[in-house]
């Protein structure tokens, strides 16, 4: 098996149908499998007997993104990994063989950063018209999860997408690990998906709130677990959300609060999961362009 694709799904069966749609037009299926984890949702399972090519894993209650991404990756067989969001597909003409061609011509790269274009368009067309058109490849400290590839070769040296992180942020764990193996991270926008997100929507929604909290609460927990000496950062990390964020909102004042104490109470836990990575790799990172959102 040469390429797996990997998506885990919650609430947005009408998303992976249109993304599922569009991997068979792109896809060999003789050689490349799609994988896809149900995350606690009883209405996608509507799409399994439809889509019988797709291999499916599910669970009844949620998990989270990233305890799912970590069964989910392990089942994959393809040489190479490809992780797409339900709601992201890929745009780019030749995907698979720049993702193979990426990885072939520089040996030393352990994961592809895709460039991501956000936003709903009438055609693919159109959206790939709105990419950054000035070519650009460059080594980065990140890779954004709605668009990425990773060796397995590389995947299976690393502990994988943490159990102990639910949602945001799991990225950056797999990125560290992966930079501390000695392996780098290549960002190229020449490899382009079409993230289908209503901004509008989201933010009616609330998604903002929910963001902060989480992000807030797994940060903590991945300073704790990769840095040496992490309570300079977690220190510094809090008083920063806190003045820019809790000080000046309502919900963020109690949310900080919440994802502190939650902190703090699955603080043993998460510690359970330490494994600082070197000074050399934080040093490097701090010479590495960041990952373009």
């Amino acid at each position: 098996m040469k390429l797996s694709t990997l998506i885990v799904t919650k609430n947005r069966a009408q998303e992976l149908e249109l993304t599922l749609n569009k991997l068979l037009g792109i896809l060999d299926l003789m050689q490349h499998e799609v994988l896809v984890f149900i995350d606690g949702c009883e209405e996608t399972h509507k799409l399994i007997s439809k889509y019988n090519w797709v291999k499916w894993s599910w669970n009844e209650k949620s998990v989270g993104a990233s305890p799912a991404r970590n069964f989910l990756y392990k089942k994959a067989e393809g040489n190479i990994l490809v992780g797409l969001d339900d709601d992201a597909h890929p745009i780019s003409e030749n995907f698979v063989n720049k993702i193979e061609n990426t990885f072939l011509q520089f040996p030393d790269v352990g994961i592809i950063a895709f460039q991501e274009v956000r936003g709903l368009f009438s055609t693919d067309e159109e959206a790939f018209r709105s990419r950054q058109t000035k070519v650009t490849q460059h080594k980065t400290t990140d890779f954004i999860g709605c668009g990425f590839a990773v060796k397995k070769s590389v995947y299976d040296e690393t502990r994988g997408f943490p159990s102990w992180i639910d949602i945001y942020g799991e990225e950056s764990c797999l990125s560290i690990e992966v930079l501390d193996l000695g392996y780098e991270i290549l960002y190229d926008n020449e490899i382009v998906v079409n993230h289908r997100i209503d901004k509008k929507k989201r933010l009616a929604q609330g998604r903002n709130y929910f963001r902060f909290e989480k992000q807030l609460k797994n940060t903590i927990y991945y300073y704790l677990v990769y840095y040496p000496k992490p309570i300079l950062k977690i220190a510094k990390l809090l008083l920063h959300n806190f003045k820019k964020y809790a000080l000046t909102d309502k919900k963020c004042f109690s949310l900080f609060f919440k994802a502190v104490f939650t902190a703090t109470n699955n603080f043993f836990k998460v510690l359970k999961f330490r494994k600082p990575v070197s000074n050399q790799t934080l040093q490097r990172m701090k010479l590495l362009k960041g990952v373009q959102y």
